[in-house]
């Protein structure tokens, strides 16, 4: 990783919770202005005098790298203190630069081989797992976030007065303009709000005024076929509206029996405070709860995601 910046250093509280959560919301921006964010596994993977927080991730799982080699502007939320080691309530976004790193040396890989296996329990080895999960764990690539904010709350609600480390805090975007196919919903809105109340994290992410992804709590208030009404601790959502995700997920010790599921969107707020959104696109999975069947799915999303990538790269 380039070190030619000065590091932004965070507190021992916000360190716990770099160290110990056991997920955390990985954001990216899209070429249309907006922000997807999906949950990935952090595992305690930083360096707090070097500036960098990290997550691994397969090439078989490549469309976020390729939103992150397009725009490496990403932010990592630290939302949740369930089944990991951390403790406290703060809420911590990390914004920065994404560098994959393809070929890592000796040292980093071993801190991840350890960090790993601490937070998700040994890898399944033998003859069938080997193979079966090559395209999951032998193309495994660390991801370094070059840290530029840390932004920090006192509680998992994001409420109170913020503590920010790093680069100033920068004003709130502007409205943007509506797609041209039209703002409404494009996905079933009571399906989408049902599969809502069934996840404890529920995180909404925009594109920041200064361009990196900003990702927040929410909670559901009402859904009608109009949309999805949703509320946060006030100063979190930005007036008037945007192009945004929705993440929402559960997950087990280890991230055994996880599920998750992701939206692209139109968000509004009004004058009046009113946040609605307007959910375009839907995608996620659910994986057993028993290790060795998730093992096994999560092993042919890899192949399959590695097949595809590596089809969409061919000449």
């Amino acid at each position: 990783m380039n070190e030619d910046h000065a590091a932004v250093r965070w507190t021992d509280d916000i360190d716990a919770v770099l160290g110990g959560d056991l997920t955390a919301a990985l954001t990216y921006v899209t070429p249309a202005g907006g922000a997807v964010a999906v949950a990935v596994a952090p595992v305690g993977l930083r360096d707090r005098e070097k500036g960098w927080v990290a997550f691994t991730t397969s090439l078989g799982f490549g469309k976020k790298l390729e939103r992150i080699t397009r725009d490496p502007r990403v932010a990592l939320a630290y939302h949740s203190r369930e089944h990991g080691t951390a403790t406290g309530d703060r809420y911590v976004l990390v914004q920065g630069h994404a560098e994959i790193v393809p070929q890592p040396d000796p040292e980093l890989a071993a801190l991840v081989r350890r960090q790993a296996t601490a937070a998700l329990g040994p890898p399944l080895t033998g003859v069938f797992w080997d193979r079966w999960l090559r395209e999951y764990y032998q193309v495994r690539v660390p991801v370094l976030v070059r840290v530029r904010r840390v932004t920090s709350w006192p509680d998992l609600r994001a409420a109170g007065e913020p503590l920010v480390l790093g680069a100033a805090p920068v004003p709130p975007p502007a409205p943007q303009n509506p797609p041209a196919s039209g703002t409404w919903p494009r996905v079933d809105v009571q399906r989408t709000g049902d599969r809502f109340r069934k996840h404890p994290h529920r995180l909404l992410s925009y594109r920041g005024s200064d361009g990196y992804p900003v990702t927040v709590p929410i909670e559901v208030r009402r859904v009608s076929a109009e949309g999805i009404e949703l509320a946060a601790a006030p100063g979190l959502i930005p007036d008037g509206a945007r192009r945004a995700g929705l993440l929402t997920h559960s997950f087990g010790p280890q991230l055994v029996g996880l599920s998750t599921r992701y939206h692209t969107g139109w968000l509004s707020k009004d004058a009046t405070g009113k946040v609605m959104y307007f959910p375009h696109t839907a995608s996620g999975f659910s994986a057993p709860r028993q290790k060795a069947l998730q093992m096994f799915a999560t092993g042919l999303m890899a192949k399959r995601g590695l097949r595809a990538s590596r089809r969409a790269s061919a000449p």
